[in-house]
């Protein structure tokens, strides 16, 4: 009896302990991370190529293990059929919006575009297709993000600056609504340090370029405000993020966002995580701690496919009121959840 009472309080202490912590990755596969939080509930997505899905869990660490539902099929013929890359799912004005980027299968044509649900609940309702958001020009663009600063909505994606594909810069724009920019894009990055354009001009498979500033993301602390970026090519070890920081408090002008002269998150060979790149954030559930989401490789070599697994780890913050990112950890480190 009191073997099997021993045994009854380990099992216990190990599931307890089990659920409070948990080991990255948090799901075999899944691309472009990104989550929100809406009453009491983390919302997470992943790029799947041509669908929509989401995923409703109270822990992110849980992943593995939470609800899902198809959000939305394309129709088929469309431009807005295929490739459809970087979904993210935003409440806004008491509505949730689906923001993403497709095209019709030719890459010069990605747009981005926006779904509608005026459900408060995400699984429930229905999914309005609202069209393309498009700036002035009308440009290839991906990876948008939206975010309320001062009152005022904005949008940042990923774009060319002309019809060919040179390099891949970062646009800001005022929104009037959140399916509609008011106005002209401007530019805020474009790739000029060495670590923004790694890859290898010699692969045939891969672009015919290197200089990638790509899946902004609006980053707050306090009064600071900042972009975090993807840059080099996907397809290469190299894949790493860098930092937008806003000085002053007008993010339409250029010359107010400074960049930091080194990348904030790169591969760790020690660690096995390559190419970490394309992020989102999100805060605990007692909204006390800072955390990032972002996707990776656990060996060299592995490029864009589907064995980008979505990872999450804590944010510190340096004295400067910068992020402080460290080295992506090892799947082999067991840390604690999220603070509830």
């Amino acid at each position: 009896m009191k073997i099997k009472l021993i045994l009854g309080a380990l099992l216990l202490c190990t599931t307890l302990f089990a659920q409070k912590t948990f080991q990255n990755p948090l799901l075999p596969s899944g691309a472009d991370p990104y989550s929100t939080y809406q009453n009491g509930y983390y919302y997470y997505t992943h790029t799947l190529g041509n669908k929509l899905m989401l995923w409703k869990t109270k822990n992110l660490a849980d992943l593995k293990n939470a609800e899902s539902k198809l959000i939305w099929t394309p129709p088929a013929g469309t431009s807005w059929s295929k490739e459809i890359w970087a979904p993210e799912f935003h409440f806004i004005n008491n509505k949730w919006y689906a923001y993403f980027a497709a095209d019709n299968g030719e890459n010069k044509n990605h747009r981005m575009y926006v779904l509608e649900n005026t459900s408060s609940d995400p699984f429930k309702g229905t999914w309005e297709f609202k069209g393309k958001i498009a700036a002035d020009p009308d440009r290839w663009a991906i990876d948008g993000d939206v975010f309320t600063y001062k009152n005022q909505l904005y949008m940042i994606w990923a774009g060319w600056e002309g019809d060919v594909n040179v390099q891949q810069n970062i646009y800001i724009a005022k929104m009037s609504n959140p399916w509609t920019i008011d106005g002209g894009r401007v530019l805020i990055s474009e790739p000029t340090y060495t670590w923004e354009k790694q890859g290898d001009l010699n692969d045939p498979n891969n672009p015919p370029h290197v200089n990638v500033n790509e899946g902004p993301q609006f980053l707050q602390h306090g009064e600071d405000v900042f972009i975090v970026f993807s840059s080099s090519g996907c397809w290469t070890d190299f894949y790493n993020l860098g930092l937008l920081r806003l000085n002053g408090t007008d993010p339409m002008k250029p010359q107010a966002w400074k960049k930091n002269p080194e990348p904030i998150l790169s591969k760790s060979e020690t660690n096995s995580v390559y190419a970490p790149g394309h992020n989102s954030f999100f805060k605990s559930p007692n909204g006390k701690e800072d955390w990032i989401l972002f996707h990776a490789n656990d060996n060299p070599g592995e490029g864009c496919g589907t064995k980008r697994s979505p990872r999450m780890q804590k944010i510190e913050w340096n004295n400067d009121g910068t992020p402080k990112l460290g080295v992506p950890v090892s799947n082999k480190q067991i840390l604690q959840i999220p603070s509830e």
